[in-house]
């Protein structure tokens, strides 16, 4: 029998002999998983006495090519963002870009067509153009919206939440069939996206059931409810954690536990706190837990957390009860939609606190009171005048002038 002392995956730590005997040591740079010995599985972390420089092993964001319509990926070890060429904007590329933006107080820009714009109001903002202010004591979701984006709401990470945690909330339903298919209600990660290996703890409703997760770093823990009884109008959830034991009560249902895997017992998470959404734009970037493709879609109200039993509960944020941050969220029972009036058959959309009007073919503009002319690129059907020509509309119909090099009735002859 020989005994081999240590086994060092990476790199030896450096002594005086090594360099003598080897010369100079070059560590691993890389991923190693699924360590054996002799048909023994070694959990990496777990079994190591010590190390140096190591952590969860990721794929690069970028080797997913996440950018659109030509969009140049860019990272470092925690960041990553999209390069967009002249004509598209958006987290990913995706949008054609607002060139003369009209939404005010930090709203997101969406191009609804090449002359109108949608403004996605921040926290604390509604209207058109995101200009009126609204007071939210009871936030209202609104779920995915037409263009991709979820509402949410953003806090300061929660300190101290490593060992113990308790969270009290309830909630309102706004559609018991779409809101109960995969909807996130908050999520936290150690990196905020949810990876495999990455430390989150999430809470969400998948087909009519709330499900809570929690990944210590050594395997993902899960408590799945029963069926929420749909005949109650406000529903109740009180969860926890006590190093790897979990525990979720939902309603009057019974209590339920669940041990997490592997010998860690501390949640580290760094990201802030959402709330019903996420900023990312959907469904490509939401958190990859147990992957929740949709917003919350109806009301959350008297969120609470507690990291002591010790303590009492207080309400998450910076000061106590403030977001950073939002985007379409409103008030409970409030509608956007009650202050505005579509013109000429519009209809009139909310989604939270973001509110536009849908019009009718042959209208546009934020209320729907102008006439698409055939020359817009709106038009149904569209003008025929070829690219770099230009329509000009007539009493009856239009016509193309043409660049020099160019002629025909479309500008289509050289």
């Amino acid at each position: 029998q020989i005994n081999f002392g240590s086994i060092f995956l990476g790199k030896v730590p450096v002594h005086e002999e090594v360099h003598r005997c080897a010369g100079q040591i070059y560590g691993y740079k890389g991923c190693i998983r699924d360590f054996q010995v002799n048909h023994k599985e070694l959990f990496i972390t777990d079994e190591a006495l010590e190390g140096r420089n190591v952590e969860n092993c990721n794929v690069p964001i970028c080797d997913y090519h996440p950018c659109h319509n030509g969009g140049t990926c860019t990272s470092d070890e925690e960041n990553w963002y999209c390069e967009c060429p002249k004509l598209y904007t958006g987290k990913l590329c995706q949008f054609a870009t607002c060139d003369e933006n009209p939404c005010g107080n930090g709203a997101t820009c969406f191009p609804k067509s090449r002359r109108d714009a949608v403004c996605l109001c921040p926290y604390g903002r509604s209207g058109i153009l995101c200009s009126d202010a609204i007071n939210i004591t009871q936030p209202s979701f609104s779920g995915t919206d037409v263009f991709g984006y979820t509402s949410f709401l953003a806090y300061s990470t929660i300190p101290n939440i490593i060992f113990y945690y308790e969270f009290r909330l309830k909630f309102q339903l706004a559609n018991h069939h779409s809101a109960l298919q995969d909807n996130l209600i908050f999520f936290t990660g150690q990196k905020g996206q949810g990876l495999n290996g990455d430390d989150f703890l999430e809470l969400g409703l998948r087909n009519g059931r709330v499900v809570y997760s929690y990944n210590l770093g050594s395997g993902t823990a899960t408590i799945i409810s029963r069926p929420i009884d749909l005949t109650l109008n406000i529903h109740v959830i009180h969860l926890g954690r006590n190093l790897q034991k979990g525990w979720l009560k939902v309603d009057d249902q019974k209590n339920k536990t669940v041990t997490s895997p592997g010998r860690l017992v501390g949640l580290n998470v760094f990201s802030q706190f959402y709330l019903g959404g996420y900023r990312e734009y959907t469904p490509e970037l939401l958190p990859k837990g147990p992957r929740f493709t949709n917003g919350f879609q109806g009301c959350i109200f008297d969120i609470q957390v507690r990291t002591s039993l010790n303590k009492g509960f207080k309400s998450p944020g910076t000061p106590e009860g403030h977001p950073n941050s939002g985007r379409s969220v409103g008030q409970c029972k409030d509608s956007p939609c009650s202050l505005i009036k579509c013109r000429n058959g519009g209809k009139c959309i909310e989604s939270g606190s973001t509110v536009y009007c849908d019009c009718l073919t042959g209208w546009k503009g934020a209320f729907c009171t102008e006439t698409v002319s055939v020359c817009d690129p709106e038009h149904d059907p569209p003008h025929l005048c070829q690219q770099g020509s230009t329509c000009v509309p007539l009493p009856t119909g239009y016509t193309c002038h043409c660049p020099l090099g160019t002629t025909g009735t479309y500008c289509e002859q050289g």
